[in-house]
């Protein structure tokens, strides 16, 4: 047998060296290893319970948690050397261990596989990061919440199709991301119960004979349960389908915000101004002003749908327990994780300092026509049957688009001359301030709604927990 042959941990039944192509193609060691905090975590804890159930001595486990303290120091400092001919992270930090300690080091791996490693290392390292993206969630608020409550009195457009609709408050308008961003949050907290369950324990596929006490490994390192399927255990990762699923959503609703941010931000809009350290310039135009946070966003948005269907097609073919394919799952982890996470970073700083541009704002809220529903509304309470009156506001917008007036140009006269039923009371609704304080339900956009939502918005994000099960 090979001197190489002998640093493989599972080499014993082989004759041949691993070849050196298939070496370099079959290692992870260089992408897993970014898991060594969480491996060392659950290495320790196994360690501790193998020893409190007399499985190896005290002293073992003492040594074994010693010197994988030392590793992780080392790593965490760059000074560690990693192996690639050892192929994965677990393997670089056992075989360390093993041959800094001796025959402690190789007792780590009683009744324990790497296929219940890698899962247990793989829910603690999804759990880290779903606080961690929260916490980037709830800044994302936060900015949104800034905008609304220092554009309260600010007018827009509403738009369907991308035309002028209804008018609206601007507040309204950064409260509606705010609504998306929540259901994220409360997609992710759902994702981390599901996901804060142990495998380990579980060992290859089958369990294992040794007297393993799973709850309490469970309890060490914060999970809420154990696995009730050994076979499931090692083989699934519906939970990092999920996280990645809520990931996409985070990202599409991170690229329909920054669509409209590009969109308003062009000279033929006008409504922001996004802060000079958010974008950039032109290596030939001086004039340029290009916002490419916005843009990067909406291009990386593809990248993490990407990662979802990488891991989608990974999984959908595989018979239990565990196969070799789901070593492709880290690299579509970790970029989905990494590009969320660094979007809502910097969209929650271009949001906090953008300046909406009130005056560019208030003047387009006085075109297109955008209080012909608050006329036909008025019809309606008139007694003019809804659909009736649809068709006669129909016809004003056209003798209006004739004439070159819109609806808040015409005098009482021209618009009895439409329909007896109109009154004075009418002109006042056909103002865009006068549209947007009657709507006054629930949920509408008129200001005392509005102020309303956002009172409710600042207790959900004070009173919001992660782990608590309750009910938005």
């Amino acid at each position: 047998m090979s001197d190489q042959q002998d640093k493989k941990l599972w080499g014993g039944r082989f004759q041949e060296a691993t070849d050196r192509d298939v070496e370099s193609f079959s290692a992870s060691e260089q992408f897993d290893r970014r898991l060594y905090r969480q491996d060392i975590q659950g290495s320790m804890a196994h360690a501790r319970m193998l020893a409190a159930q007399g499985i190896i001595s005290q002293e073992d486990a003492r040594q074994i948690c010693e010197g994988l303290q030392e590793i992780e120091q080392e790593i965490r400092e760059g000074r560690f050397q990693w192996r690639p001919d050892l192929e994965d992270v677990h393997m670089n930090i056992e075989k360390t261990l093993s041959d800094r300690i001796g025959a402690a080091g190789k007792r780590l791996h009683t009744a324990r596989s790497r296929n219940d490693q890698v899962a247990t290392d793989v829910r603690i390292y999804c759990r880290d990061e779903i606080v961690a993206i929260d916490q980037h969630l709830l800044q994302m608020q936060k900015a949104l919440l800034y905008q609304a409550e220092n554009g309260i009195d600010i007018l827009m457009p509403g738009f369907t199709h991308l035309q002028h609709a209804q008018p609206v408050l601007w507040a309204h308008h950064m409260l509606a991301y705010f609504e998306m961003f929540k259901r994220d949050r409360l997609r992710l907290r759902d994702c981390h119960a599901r996901l804060n369950i142990s495998p380990l324990g579980s060992a290859a596929l089958a369990g294992t004979g040794f007297p393993v006490d799973r709850m309490a490994t469970a309890r060490e390192l914060g999970f809420s349960g154990i696995t009730a399927n050994s076979l499931d255990a090692v083989s699934d990762r519906d939970f990092l389908i999920e996280l990645l699923s809520a990931l996409s959503i985070v990202m599409m609703h991170l690229s329909r915000l920054s669509e409209e941010l590009i969109i308003w931000s062009t000279s033929e809009f006008s409504f922001v101004e996004l802060p000079d350290g958010y974008c950039t310039g032109s290596s030939i135009m001086p004039q340029k002003k290009n916002p490419d946070v916005p843009e990067l966003v909406r291009g990386k948005t593809g990248r993490v749908y990407g990662d979802l269907m990488a891991m989608l097609t990974i999984m959908k073919g595989l018979p239990l327990a565990y196969n070799r394919d789901m070593q492709e799952d880290k690299e579509a982890l970790f970029d989905a994780v990494d590009t969320t996470r660094d979007s809502l970073k910097v969209m929650a700083g271009l949001v906090r300092h953008m300046k909406p541009l009130a005056d560019n704002l208030r003047q387009a809220v006085y075109t297109g026509f955008i209080t012909a529903t608050d006329l036909a509304d008025y019809l309606v309470t008139k007694g003019v049957p809804f659909r009736e009156a649809h068709e006669i506001v129909g016809n004003v917008v056209a003798r209006c688009l004739a004439m070159g007036k819109e609806l808040h140009d015409l005098d009482l006269q021209e618009l009895q001359d439409l329909h007896p039923a109109i009154q004075e009371d009418l002109l006042h609704l056909l103002t865009p301030e006068g549209s947007v304080n009657s709507r006054r339900c629930p949920g509408g956009t008129g200001p005392e709604p509005v102020r309303g939502a956002l009172e409710q918005a600042r207790r959900w994000i004070s009173d919001y927990s992660l782990q608590e099960d309750e009910r938005s």
